[in-house]
């Protein structure tokens, strides 16, 4: 397994930026939703302490997700296993996510690495589709099929770690990220596609 690379402070500055981007909507859903809770008619009352309830669980599996994708220690892991945390990631929403046994028997470094490539994945199936996890004979890959999917020119070069950093944005910070980790893998990531469909896969670097 290759050494754990050094962090940029760049790198961490855009990984701020963008999942502030993520949690910012469900955190000022609830905020507003706190503010009409002194409505005198109880049906706007009543939707308005729905919408808190469903923001806060949106904030909070997010949040878990997150802690373990890039905050998750080599020392262990607490909290929910990676398979349910993607699974209530997808939850409400049009995607369908397949985690199979084959994934969950990985260990937590390449969890964590198929966790990463799920939120890119999310991200990128804006009319829902289908990512479905496989174990790859170097480690993992991704399928994802839906209508839109693809990945932009910006995601892939920042996927291959080819973006220089002074060019990263926070919309392909995920992507780069993904390609860190799977460098430390001692893997890189290989990308075919197709219209409506894409698989990204681990291949032994060099």
């Amino acid at each position: 397994m290759a050494m754990a690379r050094q962090i940029d402070l760049r790198i961490l500055e855009l990984l701020a930026a963008r999942l502030c981007h993520d949690l910012a909507g469900p955190v000022a859903a609830i905020s507003n939703g706190s503010e009409l809770l002194d409505d005198d008619d109880p049906d706007f009352v009543r939707d308005a302490a729905s919408l808190i309830g469903e923001s806060a669980r949106t904030a909070a599996k997010r949040l878990q997700l997150f802690r373990y994708v890039y905050g998750w220690s080599r020392g262990g892991m607490a909290g929910p296993p990676p398979h349910q945390l993607a699974a209530e990631y997808f939850t409400g929403t049009s995607i369908e996510c397949a985690y199979p046994d084959a994934v969950r028997n990985l260990e937590s470094e390449w969890q964590r690495l198929a966790c990463n490539l799920l939120i890119l994945a999310g991200e990128l199936l804006p009319r829902g589709g289908r990512i479905a996890l496989a174990p790859a004979a170097s480690g993992i890959e991704m399928e994802v099929a839906g209508e839109g999917a693809g990945l932009s020119p910006e995601n892939l070069d920042a996927l291959m770690l080819a973006t220089p950093l002074d060019s990263l944005t926070s919309r392909a910070i995920g992507a780069y990220f993904a390609g860190m980790l799977a460098e430390d893998l001692g893997q890189r990531l290989k990308v075919t596609a197709e219209p409506g469909r894409f698989r990204i896969v681990c291949e032994a670097a060099g």
